[in-house]
């Protein structure tokens, strides 16, 4: 069943300055809804077809019909047609390709990710992604023959995505949702940079990029068990900073309030508040250490993207040829995925990606005043009225400075300006967030060009 908007343009005409001026509801149930969703079974069915496959390394056969990264990328092309098919073609299914050489790929390869987008109704260019990585791979990161299940690295985070696509599907949103398989991560994290240079050709608005790889697994190899925590890596200073914006930031802030970061901040409320039985660990690191994922190439362009993932990862489970060894089982296999904890992940992605969509962009062009006085003045630009027709009004954040989450909150309105009186600038940080009229919120703006996400 489809969600309505939560407020139509007759009783939008209608409302009046006192009700505008009305804080939103503290929360929607609809999330709450989407929280609980996705199912542990679906996705253990779709990891087990992925598993399947063989190996769905990126230099795998192609041609067959039941082994290799060919054969995994027609499967989920074609499950996200059926996913389309339910909800009366609501998602818009393709392929995104290129021909790719690299220290990892030494041959010319076309490298082919699928990707169903699901159209926003009045922000359509406003784009938040989720994505999964198709291929596998054993020890040797050029060994395409060999069994690479793959079934939590990265079936998990594939499955996961179909998952989110049939939950939220049957929901109509603002601003645009892409659900993306990608190739190529193991081999130079390919398909991210192929997805990111499409988004950059097309002109899109890109508001966040949740790359999911391996949500699969609760048994760490430190001998931890918990399905209870998620990890969310948010990188700082944006790769595209200018001198000129370092300057300012060196002066006023923003070095852990970046888009990233702040959308790290959005997901560990949502998951507090919507999510049953799991907090998000906040890491302000691009990735585990030294690596990357395929959220790194929109990161790259300036984008806000994060990368979501289990908390206690298993070494033995990663990377690994198939083989037992003096007791120990090494290679990425079927029985060590925990469903349940990789539906709970899947439903982290999904409230999230719900959230954001249905919620007005973000404010832009935010500045900050107040040095040498008792108050701080926040001013932003609201976006044209048919892009956020839902939008009720701003509401104002600030924290304590060595506070990692947003603390203290007031509602603005729908105004461009507001002044906190008696909140000295010199103690806090502050932010702005855009808020429906159904209470869903945009994620915090941190001022200038530091914290933006970018404009209209």
């Amino acid at each position: 069943m489809r969600r309505p908007f939560a407020v139509s343009a007759v009783a939008l005409m209608l409302a009046t300055p006192a009700l505008a001026q009305t804080p939103p509801p503290g929360e929607v149930p609809a999330l709450h809804e989407i929280g609980t969703a996705p199912s542990a079974q679906r996705i253990r069915a779709d990891i087990q077809t992925l598993v399947g496959f063989g190996t769905r390394h990126t230099l795998s056969e192609t041609e067959s019909a039941t082994r290799g990264i060919g054969a995994a990328r027609r499967w989920i092309f074609e499950e996200f047609q059926r996913i389309s098919a339910a909800c009366g073609g609501c998602l818009e299914v393709r392929y995104v390709s290129d021909t790719f050489t690299g220290p990892r790929v030494p041959q010319p390869t076309e490298v082919v990710s699928v990707i169903a987008i699901q159209r926003g109704a009045s922000d359509p260019n406003r784009y938040v992604f989720m994505s999964g990585d198709i291929d596998s791979r054993v020890t040797d990161v050029m060994n395409a023959t060999d069994d690479a299940p793959g079934a939590n690295d990265n079936a998990s985070g594939v499955a996961g995505t179909l998952e989110a696509a049939r939950i939220l599907s049957r929901h109509r949103f603002h601003g645009t949702i892409v659900y993306a398989a990608l190739a190529g991560e193991e081999n130079g994290l390919i398909g991210g940079a192929i997805l990111a240079a499409e988004a950059q050709r097309q002109g899109w608005r890109v508001e966040a990029f949740l790359n999911n790889d391996m949500i699969g697994n609760s048994a760490g190899i430190n001998g931890v068990t918990d399905n209870t925590t998620a990890r969310v890596f948010a990188e700082g200073t944006r790769a595209t900073e200018t001198p000129a914006e370092a300057r300012q930031r060196r002066f006023a802030g923003g070095e852990v309030d970046s888009p990233p970061r702040n959308l790290a901040r959005y997901i560990d409320r949502l998951a507090d508040q919507y999510v049953p039985n799991l907090d998000v660990m906040m890491v302000y690191r691009l990735d585990r250490f030294g690596r990357g994922g395929h959220h790194r190439p929109f990161n790259d362009l300036g984008w806000p993207g994060v990368r979501i993932m289990e908390t206690n990862e298993h070494y033995d489970r990663q990377h690994q040829d198939l083989r037992d060894e003096n007791g120990r089982h090494f290679g990425d296999t079927l029985e060590y995925v925990d469903f349940d904890y990789a539906a709970k992940l899947t439903a982290l992605n999904a409230v999230t990606l719900a959230s954001l969509a249905w919620a007005p962009p973000p404010p832009s062009e935010v500045t900050i005043e107040g040095a040498v006085t008792a108050d701080t003045t926040l001013k932003w630009k609201r976006p044209p009225a048919a892009q956020a027709p839902n939008l009720a009004g701003y509401r104002i954040y600030w924290r304590l400075t060595d506070a990692p989450q947003w603390t203290h909150s007031r509602w603005a309105g729908d105004v461009t300006e507001f002044t906190l009186k008696n909140v000295v600038i010199d103690n806090y940080f502050f932010g702005v967030a855009a808020v429906a009229h159904d209470g869903t919120e945009s994620p915090v703006v941190f001022p200038g060009a530091a914290g933006s996400f970018g404009g209209y």
